[in-house]
């Protein structure tokens, strides 16, 4: 593992990305501690604190995993990588019902960036939206329950507009860093950016446990956290291994084909996604009922009572459900087994015993929907084992090795580990998975 890390320094091509995401990672986190214009700061951490120990912990702790604790903070990168992540879904499940964005899905690359230029615009806009949210929450005092000191220094108008001009402008940067690590450095830039703020909170939450809970339960804590990470990478790394026939055939006087290979199908074909998207589906409803706190009615209570807690039975399971039907969703329109089937009858592809055309399309169908269910429940209890287990050890609100952490963090590990591996076997280095 050290060696494979030397070799990656060694290589000039490779430091400089590695060295590129770090820089961009730098400057990721310095926007998320740089309050913007108007914010009390101290009233701002006194209420903080406050909050944490009131009965809106829960939320507040799930807002920290998706904001690396800018959003409580009111930070210029207050809204992180959030409204991209919203409008990604939206714009996902309009691909499979507007006719004109599944036409531009088919164009390749061309439709693929008109996709990602839409997916732009409407981040900014959910973007304006969130913001504006946010901001009349702390201009009312309603954004950080049970304290009463203002969080800005002035309520006017002119603070208003401000505040949510650069909460946006933040975002639009957030977008922007994100695809400059896709173009220059290793991996995927918003999922890494996602990693950054999961893992920004990381440290304080562990400790934490130990303080409040002691050494024993701290210990349990690392226990468990360690035998979750061991399963996820297990699982992650499982594929069932379809093989392919190529048949030989002659263009001109040459021989082509005759070749076999495999179509590799991953137990967890969808990724970190599903969990990503059932997390803010329910982050969705808790933010909004901060909007009427003050005078709450028989939805808003129900809300609080059945969904913000994370430790309610109906969280839970409307957790695992969701987990459920987006790894469904998301696989389906990930991978396609009528385009697969007629591809490999295009080019003379076959896998043995079935015939090619319709069969195929089955047999992949069949796989594929035999392969996603364990996925889907894997997924599904990765998320919630950690949350019935450390409720029962009374250290939930602080755990960092959540279900979604845990996720997201090895999930893009993984992912970004094996890409440096390939570029490093490209130039005949040893990787980092022996």
């Amino acid at each position: 593992m050290l060696s494979a890390f030397v070799n990656a320094f060694r290589t000039p091509d490779l430091r400089r990305k590695l060295l590129f995401v770090l820089m961009i990672i730098v400057i990721f986190r310095a926007g998320s501690q740089i309050p913007a214009p108007g914010v009390h700061v101290s009233n701002v951490e006194k209420c903080i604190d406050i909050a944490k120990e009131g009965e809106n912990a829960g939320l507040y702790s799930l807002v920290n995993l998706f904001s690396g604790g800018a959003l409580l903070q009111l930070t210029i990168f207050a809204l992180g990588i959030m409204p991209y992540i919203t409008a990604s879904i939206i714009l996902q499940l309009l691909v499979v019902v507007i006719p004109r964005l599944e036409a531009l899905k088919k164009e390749g690359q061309a439709g693929q960036t008109k996709i990602t230029q839409y997916t732009r615009y409407l981040t900014l806009g959910l973007a304006v939206l969130q913001a504006t949210g946010i901001v009349a929450l702390a201009r009312t005092g309603n954004l950080l329950q049970g304290c009463e000191e203002p969080l800005l220094h002035s309520d006017n108008t002119k603070t208003f507009l401000v505040m949510v001009v650069t909460m946006t402008a933040g975002t639009a940067v957030i977008m922007w860093l994100g695809e400059l690590i896709t173009e220059r450095g290793v991996g995927n830039g918003m999922s890494i950016l996602i990693f950054t703020q999961v893992v920004a909170t990381f440290p304080i939450s562990l400790w934490q446990v130990k303080i409040t809970q002691g050494w024993w339960t701290f210990g349990v804590v690392i226990a468990i956290g360690m035998a979750l990470i061991a399963a996820v990478i297990f699982i992650e790394q499982a594929q069932r291994r379809i093989p392919v026939q190529y048949a030989r055939r002659m263009v001109g006087r040459k021989m082509f084909g005759g070749s076999s290979t495999y179509i590799p199908l991953k137990v967890n074909q969808a990724g970190i996604i599903p969990v990503i998207f059932a997390s803010s589906l329910l982050y969705l409803p808790a933010m909004a009922v901060q909007f009427n706190q003050q005078n709450p009615n028989k939805v808003i209570r129900w809300v609080n009572e059945y969904l913000v807690d994370q430790s309610h039975p109906i969280h839970m399971a409307a957790y695992f459900l969701l987990i459920i039907f987006f790894t469904y969703f998301y696989v389906s329109i990930t991978f396609n087994p009528q385009e697969v089937a007629d591809n490999m009858k295009k080019y003379g592809g076959f896998i043995p015993g079935i015939r090619a055309g319709k069969p195929t399309q089955d047999y992949l169908s069949y796989v594929l929907s035999r392969i996603t269910l364990p996925g889907s429940l894997y997924l599904g209890l990765i998320s919630l084992v950690p949350l019935i287990a450390f409720v029962l050890i009374d250290a939930n609100q602080n755990f960092p090795f959540g279900g979604t952490s845990i996720l997201i963090m090895v999930g893009v590990a993984l992912d970004t580990v094996k890409q440096i591996e390939s570029q490093l076997q490209q130039r005949n280095y040893e990787g980092f998975l022996r």
